[in-house]
């Protein structure tokens, strides 16, 4: 990896390698993810490497749906979503990153309540 980041949950069980810094955030106002708070970046699963045991996360699937949304068993920090389908892409709870990076990084609103579609 050229230039490689890492995030982490709030107690540090859960490290991941990101390949590069995200270049865009995206803050979507769908029922879950502004309850988590969170602002996603997304990346191939080639692009991310877990730094902790798998089972260090607890998982909740929203109606059985589509994703994943894995969480720190011991701090609850969001970290991530992963597919339950063939997609290799996921999603990285950017807030976990270093607030310089994150701080880069352009901010998109995504209308994920309704459209799906970006407002900005």
């Amino acid at each position: 990896m050229p230039n490689p980041v890492e995030a982490s949950c709030h107690c540090g069980a859960i490290r991941l390698r990101l390949a590069a810094a995200p270049e865009t955030v995206v803050d979507c106002n769908c029922s879950l993810c502004r309850r988590y708070g969170v602002l996603w970046a997304y990346y191939d699963d080639a692009d991310v490497t877990m730094l902790a045991e798998p089972l260090l996360t607890d998982t909740y699937a929203w109606n059985g749906r589509h994703v994943d949304f894995h969480r720190c068993r011991t701090c609850g920090c969001v970290v991530q979503w992963t597919p339950r389908d063939a997609r290799t892409r996921r999603g990285i709870n950017a807030r976990l990153l270093e607030p310089e990076i994150l701080a880069a990084a352009r901010l998109r609103h995504r209308d994920g309540a309704n459209t799906g579609k970006f407002l900005d």
